[in-house]
């Protein structure tokens, strides 16, 4: 059995990780997993969540949006429409996100068009809010 993971994370715009790791955990569509080397062949697709992985005992978090994670032969590919690592995340632009989200979503019905679309940003700037603060805490 591995010792590590070969890990691949990669948005439409750029490979955002190639990395050596000890375990990774993400939120799928039926809730979060986690996989260590040695793990049985898998494909999930994810939700709007927080990517954590473990490289040489430091854990990492990310928040992403949607997308596919397949593991095979401890090697764990990750496509996702985005990645932000917590550091890169401004603070401040996720709180004012989640305000319009908040204030739009107060004002749509649950039927309209665009509630979806608002449920999601408000989603995404929940989890950037969430990954953010762990870069603050380090």
């Amino acid at each position: 059995m591995a010792e590590k993971l070969k890990l691949e994370l990669v948005t439409p715009y750029k490979k955002v990780l190639s990395e050596e790791v000890d375990e990774i955990s993400a939120t799928g569509k039926l809730g979060e997993f986690g996989v260590l080397p040695g793990h049985a062949p898998f494909l999930s697709s994810l939700k709007i969540g927080e990517f954590c992985y473990k490289q040489d005992g430091v854990l990492h978090s990310m928040a992403v949006s949607w997308g596919y994670f397949e593991v095979e032969d401890d090697k764990a590919t990750v496509l996702v429409q985005t990645a932000e690592r917590a550091d890169e995340i401004d603070l401040e632009r996720a709180k004012a996100a989640l305000g319009r989200a908040e204030d739009m979503l107060k004002k749509l019905d649950p039927e309209d068009k665009q509630f979806k679309i608002y449920e999601a940003a408000l989603d995404r700037a929940i989890i950037r809010m969430q990954v953010a603060g762990k870069a603050v805490r380090k």
